[in-house]
């Protein structure tokens, strides 16, 4: 169900109140680390599940299952994309070195992982901000799952509740990963 306030920004949105920008064309920071990352940029024409983490969650081992799904797609041009947010009852309290060795030891996390941000209320990052008016779901726990398709269209959002191996999700990821990428531009010869 649609959060009030999602569908006043879902609404927003399409008269044009709210620029409807690509979800893509933003940059972060890779967790615990300085080099920046243009969304576009890197993962352009991939199909994305974007998803906000925590690592004191009774959804943590959602790890897990988003890196084998990881491990299974990424030759076929799928990525997860990790965003740890302490925005539900501080269960996600340490650094971004402290996620990022939690992650890695815990559950050998290999996926792109970001900096710490805010998901929900008026200190989103920009990125849930745009999510929630496409999709009218902001985040209602850990692990929610926004699905983007190789054009950076937002096509489906699942609840914290969806495990990575829930065959609906698993089926939408596989045919999004069958659809045709966005064609590369014509090359010209040069003269």
């Amino acid at each position: 169900m649609k959060s009030a306030i999602g569908m006043v920004l879902a609404g927003l949105l399409a008269a044009g109140s709210v620029q409807a920008g690509d979800v893509l064309d933003f940059t972060f920071r890779r967790l615990a680390g300085k080099e920046q990352v243009h969304l576009k940029q890197a993962y352009a024409g991939q199909v994305l599940l974007v998803v906000n983490t925590a690592s004191k969650c009774g959804n943590t081992p959602q790890y897990e299952g988003l890196e084998a799904m990881y491990s299974q797609y990424k030759d076929r041009g799928f990525a997860v994309l990790g965003f740890p947010s302490n925005d539900f009852l501080g269960q996600e309290p340490g650094s971004e070195a402290e996620i990022a060795e939690f992650c890695t030891l815990t559950y050998g996390v290999k996926f792109p992982m970001f900096e710490k941000v805010q998901v929900r209320g008026t200190e989103a990052t920009p990125l849930y901000k745009l999510l929630l008016a496409k999709t009218g779901e902001a985040p209602g726990w850990n692990f929610h799952k926004y699905l983007i398709d190789r054009q950076g269209q937002v096509v489906a959002s699942f609840s914290n509740r969806t495990q990575p191996d829930d065959p609906k999700l698993v089926a939408a990821i596989e045919k999004l990963l069958a659809a045709p990428g966005r064609a590369d531009p014509v090359k010209q010869p040069l003269p």
